[in-house]
């Protein structure tokens, strides 16, 4: 890379995985933030609810950002708005009108309701420092969905947001292809292409299929119907509302998160409720069971979900009968196998019939498989490619795709979480690197989480506790009184093993060591010797000196 002026493109999140997106692209010291995403916590990060970008890269650059621009409102690119907004600063909020309408409910419950929201619509451009930002329908898997173009002096970025090439989409909303096509005629240095499905052969299904399907099983299921499915999924929602008024069966809404952001989809004129379709949750034993369909959250197993206190037989208002019939019309989220598995063997005990995706055709994903990506390259015809979103493998995979369709090899570059692309019309190259971690919400709590914390909690899940409580004397270190053994989780707590950790304690005590911290260490080594020796298993020992 030369001297001459250059866009600098960073990942902050987004590459190497699946979630927390947000990119940063910087021109003359401005920068624009594309996405602001979570990831939630796979299971040996134990306690931790989110996982956020590290946004300490740009802690000390909040004059320096033009605006945040939002693709989607899916979680993975909208949920660490409110921390951003918090922990970096206040900066303009860009986005279409769904996207915004859930975003805003999220401020509204951090308390940020005063945040300023700029809603933009397909087609629309807006001057955002050096960059002029063209904004382009995309289809997904939730409404209103956007590709960011930011045109400069420079070069022209395309990031693509999620997409898929669905021509016949629920809201009659199709990816703009002539959009697309023409902003490949002006010429795009660098594109920024979602990596999820590139290992997925072919093109997607369309989403109207899922509806054909849904009205199939409605017709044949002798009971109650649930389908279960992500909350933000309104053009699913919306096909399962259809698929039941044909049918003749009332549709209940089960799930916080679904209700609302299906109240806003209405308020919005997204989604259309047919007459006389909608009942209460609480009305529906008023009603024959092969008149109801109930829709509800808790497709990943999640715990406290509708669906999941249905299958463990604790939801207040819905009890699984013998021959109702359970819908998972999604995927499994990666890391979420065994929390869905256990959901699906409950309700199978219950004497539900479960059918998911691998059984019959219910979901459809919102990602662009490879055939689709490959049409995206086609149509923006891109000098330098950086596929994103997606794990390691998708975005090598993509970067094949780019090889095929006439890219050069040294024009693809396979990024990682803060590696800084400088692009111009002569070159691209990493010319940096930002050493971005990972910062948990922990409850009420929002940092680093030490890794040593996790792996105390792994330890505890694991072989369970052994506190060794001693009081010794201040004057000679010698111990006072009886040393006290208190276990947690630690199966081998018989007063046999209690009995020798006491006395390998005790022995440590009156080896005339005074000084506290030699003895937690002694004590601490010394009882998890013993323990493995007798048990083969390694507890987390804490020692506790009192001094008198």
């Amino acid at each position: 890379m030369t001297d001459a002026r250059a866009i600098r493109a960073t990942p902050i999140g987004g590459v190497g995985e699946i979630g927390k997106n947000m990119y940063a692209v910087e021109l003359d010291g401005r920068l624009v933030i594309i996405d602001c995403g979570v990831k939630f916590p796979t299971p040996d990060q134990l306690g931790v609810d989110l996982v956020l970008p590290d946004f300490d890269v740009l802690a000390d650059r909040i004059d320096d950002i033009e605006a945040l621009v939002l693709t989607h409102g899916h979680e993975d690119h909208i949920g660490a708005v409110p921390y951003f907004l918090k922990n970096v600063g206040r900066v303009p909020i860009i986005g279409s009108r769904f996207t915004l309408a859930l975003v805003k409910s999220k401020l509204d419950e951090h308390r940020l309701g005063d945040a300023e929201l700029i809603e933009v619509k397909p087609g629309e451009r807006l001057p955002l420092g050096p960059f002029e930002a063209e904004f382009i329908r995309v289809t997904h898997s939730i409404p209103d969905c956007l590709a960011v173009a930011l045109r400069s002096d420079v070069g022209n970025v395309l990031h693509t947001g999620d997409f898929k090439f669905d021509h016949a989409p629920i809201d009659g909303e199709p990816t703009d292809v002539a959009a697309l096509a023409r902003l490949g005629d002006e010429g795009v240095l660098l594109l920024m292409s979602d990596s999820t499905n590139a290992e997925v052969p072919g093109a997607i299904a369309p989403e109207r299929t899922v509806g054909t399907e849904l009205r199939r099983q409605f017709a044949s299921a002798l009971g109650r119907v649930v389908v279960t499915c992500f909350s933000s999924h309104i053009h699913r929602v919306q096909q399962v509302l259809d698929a039941a008024a044909y049918e003749g069966r009332h549709v209940a809404l089960v799930g916080r998160s679904l209700r609302r952001n299906f109240t806003i989809a209405v308020n919005l004129g997204i989604i259309r409720v047919p007459n006389d379709v909608l009942v209460n949750i609480k009305s529906i034993d008023q009603h024959l069971d092969d008149e109801i369909v109930i829709v509800t959250t808790g497709s990943q197993g999640e715990p406290f979900s509708g669906l999941r206190r249905m299958a463990y037989g604790d939801h207040q208002n819905v009890t699984i009968h013998q021959g109702d019939t359970v819908i998972f019309s999604s995927r499994i989220v990666p890391g979420n196998e065994l929390a869905v598995n256990d959901t699906i063997n409950r309700l199978i005990k219950t004497g539900a019939q479960v059918i998911g995706p691998d059984a019959a055709p219910v979901h459809v994903s919102g990602h662009a498989a490879s055939d689709e990506l490959r049409l995206m390259l086609r149509l923006t015809r891109p000098r330098f490619f950086a596929p994103i979103h997606g794990e390691l493998r998708h975005q090598t995979t993509h970067a094949g795709i780019a090889r095929s369709v006439g890219v050069a090899a040294s024009n693809i570059h396979v990024l990682e979480n803060g590696d800084v692309l400088a692009v111009n019309a002569e070159s691209a190259s990493v010319v940096g690197h930002y050493d971005v971690g990972l910062v948990y919400v922990d409850g009420l709590g929002i940092g680093d989480v030490a890794d040593g914390i996790l792996r105390d909690r792994r330890h505890l899940s694991e072989d369970g506790l052994v506190l060794v409580v001693a009081t010794i004397s201040a004057r000679d270190g010698l111990p006072v009184g009886e040393i006290d053994v208190m276990t947690r989780g630690f199966g081998q707590a018989t007063d046999e093993m209690l009995e020798a950790i006491r006395e390998e304690a005790a022995q440590k005590l009156h080896d005339e060591v005074t000084e506290v911290d030699m003895l937690h260490r002694m004590l601490h080594d010394a009882v998890a010797s013993l323990v493995w020796k007798r048990a083969r298993q390694r507890p987390l020992i804490l020692p506790v000196i009192v001094e008198v």
